[in-house]
């Protein structure tokens, strides 16, 4: 029996939207790819060749903790601060891109979008909306840090919860400091 090649095997799986894939290729500018993962979000720019994709700069979780950043990898704050690392990193090569989300829920205010603003931070242009974008106070995280504060009475749930902030010794009041004091350092760089 012969075995024939499937035709968009990647839509098949639910991996490629090929029709809005082709959208963005069309503006013929490098895609900002936002991907999200449980603990870390991974951002890259990335071209269009006809060899290809190919990918001039990724920026994940292990960047910002190079940096120092002790908190999770996969909230606002963190988001933001990989979006930033990645822009001004590749701000020498890139001045415009197009948001690249793939097939993930485009939620508002999500940490995707936190990303992204990052990115805009950084001085790289990228056609969004305004409303899309998070909050002030959820991307310095401190809806994170008042809820830490809220549960610190409650041992339980604060041991299961944010044990690895127990273990590292850090507190609700740190949160908004440790922040600015990345993003500083970010900057800086």
């Amino acid at each position: 029996m012969a075995r024939t090649n499937k035709k968009y095997k990647r839509k098949q799986q639910g991996k490629t939207d090929y029709k809005g894939r082709l959208e963005l290729l069309k503006s013929g500018k490098t895609r900002l790819v936002i991907r999200k993962k449980n603990n870390d979000l991974i951002v890259q720019f990335v071209n269009y060749t006809n060899d290809g994709d190919k990918t001039i700069s990724t920026t994940n979780k292990k960047d910002i903790e190079k940096a120092g950043w002790k908190f999770h990898g996969g909230n606002r704050p963190a988001a933001y601060l990989i979006g930033l690392y990645a822009g001004l990193k590749s701000r020498s090569k890139i001045k415009e891109a197009v948001l690249d989300l793939g097939l993930q829920p485009s939620i508002k205010g999500s940490r995707l979008y936190a990303a992204l603003k990052g990115v805009l931070d950084s001085g790289i242009k990228v056609p969004h909306s305004k409303d899309i974008i998070p909050s002030e106070e959820l991307i310095k995280g401190l809806n994170i840090a008042a809820y830490l504060k809220k549960i610190s009475s409650d041992r339980a749930i604060n041991e299961k919860q944010f044990s690895d902030y127990l273990k590292k010794g850090i507190k609700s009041e740190d949160f908004e400091k440790h922040f600015e004091e990345i993003k500083n350092k970010i900057l800086v760089k």
